[in-house]
């Protein structure tokens, strides 16, 4: 299996050139079904990869040298281990039911092709970016994914907040990779390698200095924060929803947004390493969790309800970790997979039923007209509320009795706060839109219908798995071998000595989680459904704080004063005294001095022949001269 571990990331990447080049002569049905069966193959020999894994251990691919200069040395590596045999089962296995559901959204897009291409060349860089057993090769992946996020968010490009999205996400992506890539460079210069067994000797023998390992530490985590969409480069994601809304389930919330949860996991062994990096891991995604939270509570776009509460569930990923549990960051990862895409590809057969509707003011009732999208919906919306015995109360149990067994209380009172806006925010989207009476438009009402089975039939997988997939990481309380997912990432990850609770305690937190869910799903019930008047009547009694939520905080005005105004001013500057005056300016002066040579020279070229005799009988007897007087 080791041998042919490449073919893993090369069979959607050679699908994808296949699309790019001839794509659009290929007939429709064969494009969409390509597509899928190359994610669906990555999928088994992710599963082959797996078996091998359980049964032999970790394995490596190296298939060539690839940086050497002086000391330093990188090459390209494949890696397969527990952790990326969880992220390509994630990738492959939730990939291929998007592209699946994407045959029926997408039926009527005409760039069919180009749709579909992305979306594997998406699956390929992704893929390397969990295989890469090199740091740098990471980075060729942490880039690769970024550009795809760019053309997928962008593909309707001719809309223009679609592009503009797709640049927004692009330039803050940038910053964080800048950041991404000064912390490589001072980690790989430092211990002479890229390659992360050797980056981890390095680091367990003490050949890097403390500071050099914060330092690294923490810009590496800058770069994190901008592809998963954390405090201060979030702003990207919301608007990446004017991409279509399988792109929204497949990169910003199933895979390409928990990449920089995957890249702390991965070099756990740096992170622990720096108690100050790993607080302040810890720190971004608590406040990240409750700060998104909040802002989800007064959105209307059904999309965008989704999207601040995917930054919010990152945030609860990076608490994980920055209590040093890195396991159940992970595991959160694992279910949120399900259940979130779930929620965007559910919002997106709503959207398909009514003609392309997603304000939430104008939904309700729906339930009764979508039979099959609205138990799955429901299930994703209950198990992302952390109700008892779904997928997301385990994993999020685990991370917040992470935190309060190692004693960052601070994280644990913010993850609860986040916990109860969470299930208020999902099931006000929830009564919206499938519950009170209908508020449809005549349009809309003529028009609206279920989806076919074709988008329906990954609905109802990803429901099951959003009930179930907890079940592999069951808290210890309920027995020292429950957490199966914990036990089988140990070996991938280097985690600071772990603290236990005792019994009654950690009972006790499960029930207080499971408490607090309850109440603001009960919240929820009384303001969007027994009393429905609430919701304006609290936005009359503080009108500022709605303000201020539903102005998402005029962080994107604070951006574009501070930042993004005066760079345009200097910009500006730049370009009217600088560019036009010096560059344009020695450029045109160098054409008119050109061009008065040319009028200079062409006075000597008169036509006629004794002048041209004058001149040819001056330069000899000019010649003749300079010889005789040499």
């Amino acid at each position: 299996m080791a041998g042919t571990l490449w073919l893993l990331p090369a069979i959607p990447g050679l699908s994808a050139l296949v699309l790019f080049l001839v794509g659009g002569r290929l007939p429709r049905r064969f494009v969409s079904w390509q597509a899928c069966l190359s994610v669906l193959a990555a999928f088994g020999l992710s599963v082959a990869a797996l078996v091998r894994l359980v049964g032999e251990g970790p394995f490596h691919l190296t298939l060539l040298p690839w940086i050497a200069g002086g000391v330093f040395k990188s090459s390209f590596v494949l890696t397969f281990d527990a952790l990326a045999a969880i992220m390509c089962l994630v990738v492959t296995g939730v990939g291929f039911l998007i592209h699946v559901y994407s045959v029926g959204y997408m039926s009527e897009e005409k760039s069919l092709s180009r749709y579909f291409g992305q979306l594997n060349l998406f699956t390929f860089f992704m893929l390397l970016l969990v295989l890469a057993g090199d740091i740098v090769l990471l980075f060729v992946g942490w880039e690769g994914v970024g550009l795809c996020s760019y053309l997928l968010i962008g593909f309707w490009f001719e809309r223009p907040a679609a592009a503009a999205a797709g640049k927004k996400a692009f330039l803050v992506n940038r910053v964080g990779d800048a950041a991404f890539l000064i912390g490589l460079l001072v980690l790989v210069q430092a211990a002479g390698s890229g390659e992360i067994p050797a980056l981890r000797e390095a680091v367990s023998s003490g050949a890097l200095a403390p500071t050099v390992i914060t330092l690294a530490a923490l810009l590496l985590f800058a770069g994190a924060t901008g592809k998963s969409a954390q405090i201060p480069l979030y702003i990207w994601l919301p608007d990446a929803m004017e991409g279509p809304t399988p792109v929204s389930a497949l990169i910003h919330a199933a895979t390409m947004v928990t990449a920089g949860v995957y890249l702390v996991a991965r070099l756990s062994f740096l992170f622990t390493a720096s108690p100050a990096a790993l607080a302040v891991v810890g720190a971004i995604g608590a406040v990240t969790a409750v700060f998104a939270g909040t802002m989800a509570l007064v959105q209307n776009d059904i999309k965008r309800v989704l999207a601040y509460s995917t930054v919010s569930q990152i945030g609860y990923m990076f608490i994980g970790c920055g209590a040093g549990a890195y396991a159940a960051g992970i595991f959160h990862l694992f279910t949120h997979a399900f259940f979130k895409s779930l929620l965007f590809l559910g919002a997106g057969s709503v959207i398909h039923a009514l003609a392309g509707e997603q304000d939430i003011r104008k939904m309700g009732g729906l339930r009764k007209h979508l039979p099959r999208t609205f138990p799955a919906f429901l299930i994703a919306a209950l198990a992302i509320a952390g109700l008892p015995f779904l997928s997301g109360f385990f994993s999020k149990d685990g991370i917040l009795t992470a935190a309060f067994a190692a004693g960052r209380y601070d994280l644990w009172i913010l993850g609860l706060l986040g916990a109860v806006l969470t299930a208020f925010y999902m099931f006000r989207l929830v009564f919206l839109v499938f519950y009170g009476e209908e508020r449809l438009g005549e349009k809309v009402r003529g028009h609206i219908h279920e989806s076919p089975a074709v988008m329906t039939t990954p609905l109802l997988i990803l429901a099951f798995f959003s009930a179930a997939a907890g079940y592999l990481g069951l808290p210890a309380v309920v027995g020292e071998r429950a957490d199966v997912i914990g036990r089988f990432l140990e070996p991938a990850l280097v985690s600071p000595e772990t603290h236990h609770l005792a019994g009654g305690a950690e009972w006790l937190l499960l029930l207080l989680s499971a408490g607090l869910a309850i109440i603001g799903i009960l919240i929820a019930y009384i303001f969007y459904l027994k009393r429905p008047q609430l919701p304006s009547a609290v936005a009359a009694r503080f009108p500022w704080l709605y303000k201020l939520l539903a102005n998402k905080y005029y962080v994107d005005e604070a951006y574009a004063a501070v930042i993004l105004k005066p760079a345009e001013r200097g910009a500006e500057t730049v370009y009217k005294n600088f560019d036009l005056k010096v560059i344009d300016g020695a450029v045109n002066a160098s054409g008119a001095a050109a061009r008065e040579a040319g009028k200079l020279a062409g006075r000597l070229q008169t036509g006629l022949v004794k002048d041209y005799v004058l001149a040819f009988l001056a330069g000899a007897i000019l010649f003749l001269g300079v010889l005789l007087l040499g």
